[in-house]
């Protein structure tokens, strides 16, 4: 008896050589061809072992292979394949070890049968790429040299469910105070580390949104989903094939205010967009959202500052703090904790240095929520004005 590989080694290298009678995205007549090929080739194979191989080679050959299998688990909400022969999952917030042996070669046709309807570009000469599957996860593959251990990916999910305030374990009068501070058009920053739930916790915000008014999100890759109907979705745009045709988040700001938006949303800012994004939060665009990596609420501001200046306009400390001042008016902070689960840690509203020069007087920020125990308390009232729109 051939080995399991071999065998769909065999009746993949049937189906290469007669490419034109395979029906890629036909996943009942590809079954039936695979039926039949996997049949000739292999035909004192049992019944139930002929079906479980047929699904498999079926995955393989127009999906994911075993990867569809794990995608399908709604808890799972990272897959991370480090390396061949090693890969984790992240499931209710906790990694853990996938017990399944994923050699170069299926690493490879994962992310190329990502990429490849995207017109994007995996080898040796581009060996990083970010792209987008259908249901809107996203997946971030590097290959050798840069990673020198084999080809590595990265998948982000996109869970559809709907999170709530109370899912970030805020509730009652925080609750409230944050959801007002959406709802009078307070520009929020919403800051974190790495997985720390500011996308999700980006989209409950933005769902606060009265639905009355125009919303433009702007993202790298399309992760929200509002539940408004009047909402304008920008996604940045890699570099093709030839390396050419990039369009950035900085471009796409700045199309987003020729759109008469009432609401600008960026699902992150990291570089120069900053800069951009500043401008537009001080010319009327009040109620905007944004996040940022960040270890605090006071770092925030440091590193919003630190972005802008990669914008290249050579423009003293002192104007860009004011700018950010007068731009932003709370940070959302949110955080994860040893056992997954993510969580609002602070709500601050921004303040300005009482001493005018802002050159030599960072920015300042009073707590006015913070998580205590097992909620988040309100410790301050704010004195920022109370509203800054009327809809």
């Amino acid at each position: 008896m051939k080995s399991v590989e071999l065998l769909k080694s065999e009746v993949r290298g049937l189906l290469m050589a007669d490419a034109d009678g395979v029906p890629l995205g036909d996943r009942l007549a590809l079954r039936a061809r695979v039926s039949n090929v996997l049949a000739d080739t292999a035909p004192l194979l049992s019944s139930a072992r002929s079906d479980v191989l047929l699904e498999e080679i079926v995955r393989e050959v127009d999906g994911l292979g075993v990867l569809e299998t794990i995608l399908a688990d709604p808890e799972v909400s990272e897959v991370m394949l480090n390396r061949p022969g090693s890969a984790y999952i992240e499931r209710h917030g906790k990694v853990e070890p996938l017990n399944v042996a994923f050699d170069a070669q299926q690493i490879m046709r994962i992310a190329e049968r990502v990429i490849a309807p995207l017109g994007l570009r995996l080898d040796r000469s581009s060996p990083i790429v970010d792209a987008r599957l259908p249901d809107g996860s996203r997946l971030h593959a590097v290959l050798p040299p840069l990673a020198p251990d084999g080809p590595c990916v990265t998948i982000r999910r996109f869970l559809p469910r709907t999170m709530t305030m109370a899912d970030f374990g805020a509730s009652g009068d925080a609750a409230d105070l944050i959801n007002g501070a959406v709802h009078e058009g307070w520009n929020l920053l919403i800051a974190g580390g790495t997985s720390s739930g500011k996308t999700t916790l980006l989209g409950c915000l933005a769902n606060n949104v009265d639905p009355s008014e125009r919303i433009v999100t702007i993202e790298e890759t399309a992760e929200l989903s509002l539940k408004q109907t009047h909402v304008v979705r920008l996604e940045a745009r890699p570099a093709n094939a030839e390396g050419v045709g990039a369009v950035g988040v900085r471009e796409l700001v700045r199309a987003a205010l020729r759109m008469r938006p009432d609401r600008i949303v960026i699902g992150e800012v990291r570089g120069g967009e900053a800069f951009d994004m500043l401008q537009a939060l001080n010319t009327g665009h009040d109620g905007s959202l944004c996040t940022v990596h960040a270890n605090g609420v006071k770092q925030a501001l440091i590193r919003l500052e630190n972005l802008a200046l990669m914008a290249g306009f050579a423009l003293p400390v002192g104007a860009i703090r004011a700018q950010v001042a007068s731009a932003i008016d709370g940070i959302v902070f949110v955080s994860r904790d040893g056992n997954g689960a993510r969580h609002i840690a602070t709500f601050a509203e921004v303040v300005e240095p009482e001493h005018p020069d802002f050159e030599h007087h960072p920015l300042g920020v009073r707590v006015l929520a913070e998580r205590r125990a097992d909620s988040l308390e309100i410790c301050c009232e704010t004195r920022r004005r109370t509203q800054r729109r009327t809809v």
